[in-house]
């Protein structure tokens, strides 16, 4: 196999497992090989076993969930001086872990990766959160959770204090009986591609887009709503051929009934008019 060709099946074969075992942060930097073809990941892979010796160090004098929690914002703000990066948030680079790493600035999303890897290699259970106005971890230390906001660079054991005004998540979210539930690291992974593929539309750009919009049916293929939205920039760009495919994909996999499939019904109907 190619060093070219790594990422992808690397990420193809996460995608094709039925309980896939995720290295988050290894998965991250998969997803940002795939713009940086050639770069080696042997740097990056470094900086992560130093991140996890550190949080094992760091941990083993923390007592409790609270100390864990500043322990992990000790490492890897304090130490390795990750941030949010505020003056150029929207910026791509942001989401692009190779790029993360090599200027310890961030999304909330990115740096969250980082966190719930040092947090699993010192030991403790880790999970990202429902919370689609910023990004949340949080870490269970002897059966308490930990709340941890990467960007702010906070941790907190009161998760109504994130939930009330001003709060830490979108007041659209806050009564939604998800908020704060535990999501998979498969969710948090596509959350870092959605905004990769979200800035390239909102910049014109439909090819990066659609780019993007692949390597998410990598790790991901049996979610009918991301062929959906993969058909739809197909067809903006011209591939019609791609986008029927991506249109029947997602009827395969969504329900009758659902409002989904319905639009999707609708959507390839007009494709077909189009190219008949």
């Amino acid at each position: 196999m190619s060093e070219g060709s790594a990422p992808h099946e690397y990420l193809k074969r996460l995608g094709e497992a039925a309980e896939p075992a995720v290295d988050i942060a290894e998965c991250a930097l998969m997803l940002a090989s795939l713009d940086n073809p050639g770069r080696s990941l042997g740097s990056y892979r470094a900086q992560l076993s130093d991140i996890s010796e550190r949080a094992r160090d760091q941990s083993a004098t923390a007592r409790d969930a609270e100390k864990v929690g500043r322990g992990l914002l000790q490492v890897l703000s304090g130490h390795f001086g990750y941030e949010g990066d505020r003056l150029h948030y929207d910026d791509p680079l942001n989401a692009d872990m190779m790029a993360v790493m090599d200027r310890r600035r961030g999304m909330p999303v990115a740096l969250g990766i980082l966190y719930i890897h040092a947090a699993r290699a010192a030991g403790y259970i880790a999970h990202g959160l429902y919370a689609p106005g910023h990004f949340l971890l949080s870490v269970n230390v002897k059966n308490r959770d930990v709340l941890i906001d990467p960007f702010g660079g906070s941790a907190s054991l009161d998760h109504e204090r994130l939930l009330s005004p001003p709060s830490l998540v979108d007041p659209a979210t806050a009564s939604d009986p998800r908020a704060l539930l535990p999501v998979t690291d498969i969710d948090v992974l596509l959350r870092l591609q959605f905004n990769i593929k979200t800035r390239a539309q909102k910049a014109g750009d439909i090819a990066r887009a659609a780019a993007v919009a692949d390597r998410m049916l990598l790790i991901a293929p049996k979610r009918p709503q991301l062929w959906f939205d993969c058909a739809k920039l197909k067809e903006n760009l011209g591939t019609h051929g791609a986008a029927r495919a991506g249109f029947e994909r997602c009827l395969a996999l969504v329900k009758p009934g659902e409002p989904l499939h319905n639009e999707v019904q609708l959507a390839l109907a007009t494709l077909k008019r189009r190219l008949n």
